[in-house]
């Protein structure tokens, strides 16, 4: 399955050694002390059983320096159920844990500090489970909505993943394990991601794709990092000289590992010199026991050295990097923080992510919350009554437990409300509108004073069965936005039958709802909520929560308004995909080209309203200080997130409309007003021109907007650099 003919290029003669740059701390000096000692110590067959996998989820040590397995574990939100040395499972009490809301449900808290807890969780759960090394986070670009894998990346938008991302890695990495961040880079597509040959302007690798890379590395301080399955330029990701060696490792001073994604080596020879210092996978078709000495990165390795064809600096290389990473984490010595796991207060850190991740897209004639003169609710949906966490590949969690919007009603209202359920549709791939279903729902609706219908996307299972259910998840990508399994029907009868119809939408993003959108009074986007997901969104629901989540991303209203889409995503005679929006992705190119979303970028409803006012903005050095104040106008308390975006007004190369280069999330009580002061460095108004191969600030007057939303900005100033 992931073994290959090995093909060797002519003179492989000089060893291709990348050096992290930067002066070394105290700390980092004594690391590299010991991975020098210990490296002198290694036979040549250690060093080369250290740079390959030795089982599923493990790559070897040596033991008879004491040098422990490193233990690796899926996934970016929650450990995954027991791996061991393969994919299989344990007792669900020894390996339940807790369920993070996904990636993206994180990203739309537009919290910071947030990311840092969920990094924290995670990472404390890992170590109490005794993993090394946490596979995540997922931060590739939300360039088009049909990526299978959304759910776990985080936005469209490069400056919001870099904040969020430095926080995730910080909180996972305090807690002693390492973080690795993935995956690095260009991976929008899933169906043939193995195959799929990426190709853009270096404007657009600089400006969209690699800054949240950038971010971890040299902000967040990951720990490791993982290739794609993808090409780019021609090479794979997982070793290509210009991603890795130039890039990563030479340019932005990249001290730990480079591993690949499993099974994403497919050369020795350019896996050796072009950046990859651990190989993993596992051959299925051969488990129990397969062969690992014959990865790409196995014995044929200490042939090519014993021979002189590669210098063994080269191994060198990979495993100072690899001791580095255990050292710096106390794999190889020290104390490591125990962990916690499935403790109150990682259930409840699940929950708060989720009560500022849940997005209110629309609410007429304040339907939400729902009030008190509200006494029967009809909740209709196959997933208000599923469970998720074992969806999606290789990000699922074997959840302790998992609340479903049904059970949170339920265990919220108490007897406040009286509930039915109708499933009003079946989840199989191709299902088709079930009219007796409908019918059921539809009449459940008619006696109810409102209607909730919990729809949208969903996840498959398992690897065994994902492909007939699965929308969101590895290795599969939507074929279109339309809403599956007859769900558009369904949403229509019901609302005809009761138009007090609150419609909530699971999924990693955007579905066409353009069929009831209009005549559907409220529309809530749930995501993926996590274990106490049921919880947040029925709080919401009934008004003890006030929602302060935004959109990471663009919601078109039909696929093809996108600029992946119109522009074209995929290649269809041949293996390259040409990234021809090139730095146009998501509102860069709703707003420029001045096509109308269905939901803007940053877009999200309150119970509350805010105002916004004294925009101050003031000249430092090469960048600038801007000053407002955001006032809670109405009656109960909330939160806002107030979002900078720049706009320069003539520059040499074309530039988007406006880009996200600041924001805060405030909270407020009612008729309480703060301060925002939001600090804009050079890089704020500076744009990569790929004539100079660099980053330029051009003099000239810039627009500085802040507002709720990409397109509900409400002041406005100028600041001339």
């Amino acid at each position: 399955m992931f073994y290959r003919t090995i093909r060797l290029l002519p003179a492989l003669v000089a060893s291709l050694v990348v050096t992290a740059a930067g002066a070394q701390t105290s700390g980092e000096a004594a690391i590299n002390a010991k991975v020098a000692n210990t490296l002198k110590k290694l036979t040549l067959e250690e060093k080369v059983a250290m740079i390959h996998a030795n089982s599923g989820f493990t790559s070897p040590g040596v033991s008879r320096l004491g040098i422990r397995e490193l233990v690796m574990s899926d996934g970016p939100h929650g450990v995954r159920r027991e791996q061991g040395r393969y994919w299989g499972d344990a007792t669900p009490s020894a390996d339940s844990g807790t369920y993070l809301p996904v990636g993206v449900c994180l990203a739309a808290t537009w919290n910071p500090q947030l990311g840092y807890d969920f990094g924290s969780v995670l990472g404390s759960e890992a170590a109490y489970r005794g993993k090394d090394v946490i596979l995540g986070p997922g931060i590739n670009i939300i360039r088009s909505p049909l990526n299978g894998r959304n759910f776990e990346y985080q936005s469209e938008d490069p400056y919001l993943v870099s904040r969020l991302v430095v926080g995730y890695i910080k909180g996972v990495q305090d807690q002693g394990v390492s973080a690795c961040v993935k995956h690095y880079a260009a991976n929008s597509i899933e169906t043939r991601r193995n195959f799929v040959n990426v190709l853009m302007s270096e404007r657009a690798l600089r400006e969209i794709y690699l800054p949240g890379f950038k971010a971890a590395v040299q902000e967040g301080g990951v720990n490791t990092l993982m290739g794609a399955y993808n090409k780019f330029r021609g090479q794979y990701c997982t070793h290509n000289d210009y991603l890795i060696n130039q890039v990563l490792k030479k340019e932005w001073g990249f001290k730990g590992l480079v591993m690949s994604d499993w099974g994403a080596v497919h050369n020795t020879v350019e896996a050796l010199y072009y950046g990859c210092d651990l190989e993993m996978g596992t051959d299925l078709s051969m488990l129990p026991k397969p062969d690992y000495t014959k990865f790409f990165l196995g014995d044929t390795v200490v042939a090519l050295v014993k021979s002189g064809r590669v210098a063994e600096t080269v191994i060198d290389e990979k495993v100072r990097r690899i001791l580095y990473v255990m050292y710096k984490t106390n794999v190889v010595d020290g104390q490591r923080k125990k962990g916690a796991y499935n403790t109150k207060a990682h259930q409840q850190t699940a929950e708060k992510i989720a009560e500022e991740g849940i997005v209110l897209l629309k609410n007429d004639n304040k339907t939400l919350p729902l009030t008190n003169a509200v006494k029967s609710v009809a909740v209709i949906g196959y997933n208000a009554d599923r469970k998720q966490s074992m969806g999606g590949g290789s990000s699922q969690v074997r959840a302790f437990y998992e609340i479903t919007p049904l059970q949170g009603l339920k265990n919220v209202a108490g007897n406040q409300l009286n509930i039915t359920y109708s499933k009003g549709y079946n989840i199989y791939r191709g299902a088709q509108a079930d009219a007796a279903l409908i019918q059921e729902a539809a009449e459940a609706a008619r006696k109810a004073d409102v209607a909730i219908v919990v729809g949208g996307w969903t996840h498959g299972y398992d690897y065994n069965v994902w492909a007939d259910n699965a929308y969101d998840a590895e290795d599969v990508d939507k074929p279109d936005m339309k809403m599956p399994f007859g769900q558009d029907e369904l949403i229509k009868a019901v609302l005809e039958a009761n138009p007090k119809t609150v419609v909530v939408l699971m999924g990693g993003g955007a579905i066409d709802v353009s069929q009831w959108a209009a005549g559907t009074p409220a529309i809530v986007q749930a995501w993926y909520p996590g274990t106490e997901g049921g919880t947040a969104l029925a709080k919401i629901l009934l008004g003890q929560v006030n929602p302060s989540g935004k959109l990471p991303m663009t919601f078109p209203k039909k696929l093809e308004d996108g600029p992946a889409e119109k522009l074209g995503m995929y290649a269809k005679d041949s293996i390259n995909m040409y990234y021809t929006d090139d730095i146009y992705v998501g509102y860069r190119y709703f707003d420029t080209k001045q096509v109308e979303p269905q939901f803007a970028f940053g877009h999200g409803l309150s119970y509350t309203s805010f105002a916004f006012g004294n925009l101050t903005v003031t000249k430092s050095g090469k960048g600038a200080t801007v000053s407002f104040t955001v006032k809670n106008t109405g009656k109960v308390a909330g939160a806002e997130v107030a979002q900078l975006y720049v706009r320069q007004e003539v520059s040499a190369l074309p530039r988007p409309y406006k880009e996200l280069k600041g924001f805060q999330k405030i909270a407020l009580q009612p008729g309480e007003e703060k301060k925002v002061t939001i600090a804009l460095k050079e890089d704020a108004f500076s744009y990569y021109d790929d004539n100079k191969n660099a980053w330029v600030l051009e003099p000239g007057v810039f627009d500085i907007m802040v507002g709720s939303s990409s397109r509900t900005t409400q002041l406005a100033g100028k600041i001339n650099l």
